[in-house]
């Protein structure tokens, strides 16, 4: 069985739509998948119509917290993806995301870039939730400002980039506890090394169930370390490209054994 536990469509700042995604992830070889786009379960219910006896869908999502004015993704897993304080939370992250954005391209002008917020959102995929750098990133490349998404985020927009702007739609604790609300459970997404020793301890207080430690940029080291801690602290080890698009290799291409997510899947009666 081949599994991927951190999947992004449209819904959020992926490239493909929900079902395309789904289509894909058969073609390259996945069994399960977890679509886990960023502070939005919209895309889950179209996922989960597609080709359903071939890949089975998890609901889930990633939400951008923060915590002592750093950014900390929480994914939440079987969720109820309809539940209504999902729901409100969605309504509002897409509202203060299109603000951010607005905000992140008013700090781009000193730059010489004449963007505007509705050219942004034309260039973005159809069907597209929650907008976030990745649409910005894109919007530059397609401009011509900058040559390639990732030359956006090491210039402009990446965490410590001049035109960076905090998501800052909830705390870490109101993250977790948002999860827990919807019936699901709360793992950190893709945690630095750095942070963990600082943050772990509150965010185990405030009921996170486990760690992302499976991705393809963790060195066999930090996987190590990470299992370490995660077994330390009897949380729950999970696993996910974090894929975006063909610009980051093929769906499938990295996945996860049911080995090493069996908690996880053992919650979902998996």
């Amino acid at each position: 069985m081949r599994i991927d536990l951190h999947l992004h469509s449209t819904a959020s700042d992926g490239s493909l739509s929900p079902s395309a995604l789904v289509w894909a992830a058969r073609s390259g070889g996945l069994d399960v998948i977890a679509l886990a786009d960023h502070d939005t379960c919209t895309g889950v219910e179209e996922a989960r119509r597609s080709l359903a006896s071939h890949v089975h869908v998890i609901p889930a999502i990633e939400l951008s917290t923060t915590l002592d004015g750093n950014e900390q993704h929480i994914l939440g897993y079987f969720v109820d993806h309809q539940h209504d304080a999902l729901s409100e939370y969605s309504d509002c992250a897409a509202s203060r995301r299109l603000e951010r954005l607005a905000g992140m391209i008013e700090k781009l002008r000193p730059y010489g870039v004449r963007l505007t917020l509705d050219e942004v959102v034309k260039m973005s995929e159809p069907g597209t939730r929650m907008l976030g750098r990745p649409h910005l990133a894109r919007a530059l490349a397609q401009r011509g400002y900058v040559q390639t998404v990732s030359e956006a985020f090491d210039r402009f927009i990446g965490d410590h980039g001049p035109a960076f702007l905090p998501t800052d739609l909830l705390t870490t604790s109101e993250g977790i506890a948002l999860i827990h609300k919807a019936g699901g459970v709360p793992v950190w997404a893709h945690p630095r090394m750095s942070s963990i020793e600082k943050h772990l301890p509150h965010m185990i207080a405030c009921g996170l169930n486990g760690l992302e430690c499976y991705r393809p940029s963790a060195t066999a080291a930090e996987v190590v370390q990470l299992e370490t801690i995660a077994r330390t602290h009897n949380l729950l080890t999970t696993g996910g490209s974090d894929w975006h698009g063909t610009w980051q290799g093929r769906l499938g291409d990295f996945f996860v054994g049911p080995d090493e997510v069996e908690g996880l899947l053992e919650i979902g009666g998996m």
